[in-house]
C-alpha cells in the first residue's frame, strides 16, 4: 500500500504517510491505471450513534442529549470496489448506513471543540455496515457492528471540504435510500472530537463515523451499495455471501 495525491486525473506518489508535511517522490500515475484502497488504515473507528434525529426516531427513540459513542474493529475496513461479505450463519438482517467520515491527522487527546480543526486531515465517505438483528439481540453493538468487511471507507480523503452542510446520498441497486445534508447532525464535528478525544486519545488516521441519517435499510447478496458525499466523492461496494 503507498500513499498519493490526486491531482485531476493522475496520482502523484508521496513517501511515507500523509500526515504532517508531504514528501513527493517524483513519480506520477493516471488516475485510471491505479487500484484505490481504502484511503487509510486506522488504529481505531470510532461511530457516532443516533446522530441525525430523523434517525434516531426511525429507531424508536428520541435525538440523545449527548454522543452515543461506539467503536468498530480496525479489521472491519475495507475500500472502494471491494465486496462486504453477508455473515449469513449469523445474521438475517444485515443494514447499509452512508456517512461522513472525519480523518484524524495528528495524536491528539483533550482537544476543545474550538480547536477540532487544528486535528483533522480531511474527510471520505463511510459505510457503517450492521447487522441489525443481532444488534437487537445484544442489547450492545460490538458484534453486530464489528464484522470483518463492515466498514467501508472511500474512495480518498478529502482534505478541502467544509463539512458544515454536504449533501450525502446512499443508493442500493441505483435506487435512492438515504438523501440528507450534514448540516442535520446534531452534535457537529468539533463537538464530537471534543467529546470523543476526553475519552481516549486519538492517533493519526483514526475515524469518526458521524452517524447516519434516516433511511436505513437491509442489504441482499450482490446488492450494490453507493455512499455519495457533495464535495468528496463516491464509495461504492458490492455484497456478497460470506460463506
Amino acid at each position: 500500500m503507498s500513499f498519493g495525491v490526486i491531482e485531476e486525473d493522475s496520482v502523484a506518489a508521496i513517501a511515507a504517510h500523509p500526515f504532517g508535511d508531504l514528501r513527493f517522490t517524483g513519480e506520477r500515475f493516471a488516475l485510471a491505471d491505479v487500484r484505490l484502497l481504502a484511503p487509510i488504515l486506522p488504529s481505531k473507528v470510532i461511530g457516532i450513534g443516533k446522530n441525525y434525529a430523523e434517525h434516531a426516531r426511525e429507531m424508536g427513540g428520541e435525538p440523545p442529549e449527548e454522543p452515543v459513542v461506539f467503536s468498530k474493529p480496525s479489521t472491519t475496513v475495507i475500500g472502494p470496489g471491494e465486496t462486504v461479505a453477508y455473515p449469513e450463519k449469523l445474521s438475517q438482517r444485515v443494514d447499509y448506513e452512508g456517512e461522513l467520515a472525519v480523518v484524524i491527522g495528528r495524536m491528539c487527546r483533550e482537544v476543545p471543540a474550538a480547536r477540532a480543526a487544528e486535528v483533522i486531515l480531511g474527510y471520505t465517505c463511510g459505510n457503517d455496515v450492521t447487522a441489525r438483528d443481532l444488534q437487537q439481540r445484544d442489547g450492545q453493538w460490538t458484534r453486530a457492528k464489528g464484522f470483518d468487511t463492515f466498514c467501508p471507507l472511500g474512495p480518498w480523503i478529502e482534505t478541502s471540504a467544509d463539512p458544515a452542510d454536504l449533501a450525502i446520498t446512499t443508493m442500493v441497486n441505483g435506487e435512492v435510500r438515504q438523501d440528507a445534508r450534514t448540516s442535520l447532525l446534531i452534535h457537529d464535528i468539533p463537538t464530537l472530537i471534543e467529546y470523543v478525544s476526553q475519552v481516549m486519545t486519538l492517533l493519526p488516521g483514526d475515524v469518526i463515523l458521524t452517524g447516519t441519517p434516516a433511511g436505513v435499510g437491509p442489504l441482499e447478496i450482490d446488492d450494490e451499495v453507493s455512499v455519495t458525499i457533495e464535495s468528496i466523492g463516491t464509495l461504492t461496494n458490492r455484497v456478497v455471501s460470506r460463506e
